[in-house]
């Protein structure tokens, strides 16, 4: 299982996608989850299913690595999906106990499940798309109008990088805990769930040492290499918008805006 967290992972490519700012590909994930939210019926969720389709075509990522990323999710979304399958109000079509189905809660299942996975795979994708310190340059970029706030935007976008940057590495280290535990006889598939619970002790103490050493380990090389946050800092690849991000905003703007105009119909 945790070898299917997929997140922070980034896939180099030189596609189109790949290309895009990621000031352009924040914005457009942005104004696409806004778009998602913003679905009614099916011709919207067609809609936004044929952009994110296209997307992923574009960026050559293969399906088996987005749906990797989905499995973990899985639990979540049959649970979501379930809440809305028997407490939906309406035309009741079966009836059991305390339980009953709805014809309309069954299509707010359907519609639930297909937009956290169109919602998670979308952001993936930005993820598979932006090395980290481009996700962070551009996040720094936009945000850069706070700084006028004193808003911490410098420091925000570095955690953030970090953040992403170890979440693999977190994951992996988890892996070889688990994998030593089990070869000195320790067991995480049997018994109640508080015996589960208490299993996962063995892991979870060697890994926030082991997490813990790590942010002293980098805290220690910032520091020897005179780090001292964003003032005067130079960039080793200026951002620049260029036309096929221009095109790539006015294609999501119309999106959101058909979408806005189907919902308003009811579709």
């Amino acid at each position: 299982m945790l070898k299917d967290i997929t997140l922070g992972q980034y896939f180099p490519g030189n596609t189109i996608i790949h290309r895009l700012d990621p000031r352009a590909k924040l914005l457009i994930v942005f104004v696409y989850i806004v778009a998602l939210f913003l679905c009614k019926w099916l011709i919207s969720y067609a809609i936004a299913f044929a952009f994110l389709t296209a997307a992923i075509i574009l960026s050559r990522i293969r399906l088996k690595a987005l749906f990797k990323g989905l499995k973990p999710l899985l639990i979540i979304i049959i649970f979501t999906a379930l809440i809305n399958l028997f407490y939906s109000d309406g035309r009741v079509l079966v009836e059991f106990w305390i339980f009953h189905i709805t014809y309309e809660g069954i299509w707010n299942a359907f519609f639930l499940v297909l937009r956290i996975m169109l919602l998670v795979t979308g952001t993936f994708l930005l993820t598979y798309t932006t090395s980290p310190i481009a996700l962070t340059d551009g996040l720094e970029s936009l945000l850069s109008p706070l700084k006028k706030l004193h808003f911490p935007v410098h420091e925000l976008a570095m955690m953030m990088s970090i953040a992403l940057r170890f979440i693999p590495t977190l994951i992996e280290e988890t892996d070889k805990i688990i994998s030593a535990q089990k070869a000195r006889g320790a067991d995480f598939e049997t018994g109640n769930l508080f015996r589960r619970a208490k299993a996962l002790i063995p892991i979870l103490v060697p890994l926030f040492v082991s997490a813990f050493r790590r942010a002293d380990e980098l805290a220690t090389a910032m520091e020897c290499r005179c780090y001292h946050g964003g003032a005067g800092r130079t960039k080793m690849k200026v951002l620049v918008f260029r036309m096929r991000d221009v095109i790539s905003l006015l294609i999501v703007a119309a999106l959101l805006a058909g979408i806005i105009v189907l919902r308003h119909f009811g579709l």
